[in-house]
């Protein structure tokens, strides 16, 4: 078993089946701990620390996190969502992390688990043959090295590296973003035990995220439109500056901090594949579908579907009759997920939407069913699916009731949707 890349996805999988007696080979193309962005996780994470074993460790470098708290300019006060309010609130708290940290330790525990974990190895073929395929790798001293691998977990990240060669990738047509963030020192923190909480300020171009670390620093970060995003002039660093500066609400929160690392800007920020597995190979995390990051989804999915992933690789390589079926049911889950969280992010930037996270209502629970979500609640039984149905109605009809700005929303969202595909045609 050969897994491509060594972030959550690919170091849970690894874990997982090591432990279970596998032969694994886990490939990471950098060497860690190395910088990540995506540092908030959500409270279903925790049982999946305690599962691999490495939920001290986690906690050692974490900071708190009991909720999320969202600002909108056309609202005069903020509103907190705590998680202990959840419909099963049995984890009502997470952490806010240094991925750098985080990964590192996840990688670790596959390689105590008995992973064979190589760093600086960069996957640069596959050839897939009947019963594996031929992986091949670059080291760092230029070397070349094959491996025979019955099977193959993509984790790979954002590039997407199986679903690139296998022509699988698919830009999001229904939301597009691109993204700029820094981390700073000196930022003006919530009080008491709110400090490590997440704010997810709203403004004319998207929204900004706010995460405390636990180290002092803050990870500042903007998702915008692609639009907006190409009318930088100046050097990353002032144009990050100049778009806080659009927010006067996280101005505040930003008086007297100070840059404290690169500003890195990404684009094309939303895609999925056509399909999470195949014969011989399985997408994992970000190597099969990205979101926005406004719920903090990326961390929790990747791992979900390394422990999803592993019970269909081994059915795969145990049971060979059942392979399809295994499959089968690994991409039903992976779809699930994406599929959960999909329809509040395409309509996050819509007014009527923030409308409804800034005056919550809890009729029917529909505030504990929203608040289930964030948490990362999902793959369950979900007994409150009929609560989350009802808020889409609510949604729905208060953007009848508003026609006129839902129009307005939906054309701004198509045109910079339609403004993406241009520029990715003519790239």
């Amino acid at each position: 078993m050969l897994v491509i890349g060594g972030g959550p996805a690919g170091s849970t999988i690894a874990a997982l089946l090591a432990q279970r007696g596998r032969d694994v080979v886990l490939l990471e193309k950098s060497r860690h701990p190395r910088f990540h962005i995506g540092e908030s996780l959500l409270p279903f994470n925790m049982p999946l620390f305690e599962q691999l074993g490495v939920a001290r460790e986690i906690e050692s470098i974490g900071m708190p996190k009991y909720g999320a708290e969202f600002v909108a300019p056309e609202h005069d006060k903020p509103v907190m969502f705590e998680f202990v309010n959840a419909i099963d609130n049995a984890f009502p708290s997470t952490y806010q992390v240094r991925r750098s940290e985080f990964d590192h330790i996840l990688f670790r525990n596959a390689a105590r688990k008995g992973a064979r974990a190589i760093e600086g190895c960069r996957v640069t073929g596959v050839d897939f043959r009947p019963g594996g395929a031929a992986v091949t790798a670059r080291e760092e001293n230029g070397g070349e090295r094959t491996w025979q691998a019955r099977f193959v977990a993509d984790a790979s990240g954002r590039d997407t590296f199986l679903a690139n060669r296998l022509g699988l990738k698919e830009r999001s047509s229904k939301h597009n973003s691109a993204a700029i963030y820094g981390h700073f020192s000196g930022a003006t923190r919530l009080p008491g035990r709110a400090e490590g909480n997440i704010t997810i300020f709203w403004f004319d171009h998207g929204w900004f995220w706010f995460i405390p670390l636990a180290d002092g620093a803050t990870s500042v970060g903007a998702v915008c439109w692609p639009h907006y995003m190409k009318t930088r002039k100046t050097s990353p660093g002032q144009f990050l500056l100049d778009t806080i500066a659009l927010c006067p609400a996280l101005v505040e929160r930003m008086r007297g901090a100070k840059l404290i690392s690169p500003v890195t800007a990404t684009g094309n920020y939303s895609y999925s594949t056509s399909r999470a597995s195949g014969a011989g190979y399985i997408l994992l995390g970000d190597a099969f579908a990205f979101l926005d990051p406004i719920f903090s989804t990326g961390v929790f999915l990747a791992m979900h579907s390394g422990f999803a992933g592993a019970d269909a690789v081994e059915a795969c390589l145990d049971h060979p009759q059942r392979a399809r079926s295994a499959l089968k049911t690994y991409d039903a889950s992976v779809h699930r997920g994406i599929r959960a969280f999909s329809w509040f992010i395409y309509r996050v930037t819509n007014p009527t939407m923030q409308t409804l996270f800034m005056g919550p209502s809890n009729s029917l629970r529909m505030k504990e069913a929203v608040l289930s979500l964030l948490a990362g609640d999902v793959f369950g039984k979900r007994p409150f699916a009929a609560s989350l149905l009802l808020f889409k109605a609510v949604f729905y009809l208060m953007s009848f009731a508003y026609l006129t700005r839902s129009i307005r929303a939906w054309r701004r969202r198509r045109d910079n949707i339609r403004d993406a595909d241009a520029a990715n045609a003519g790239a």
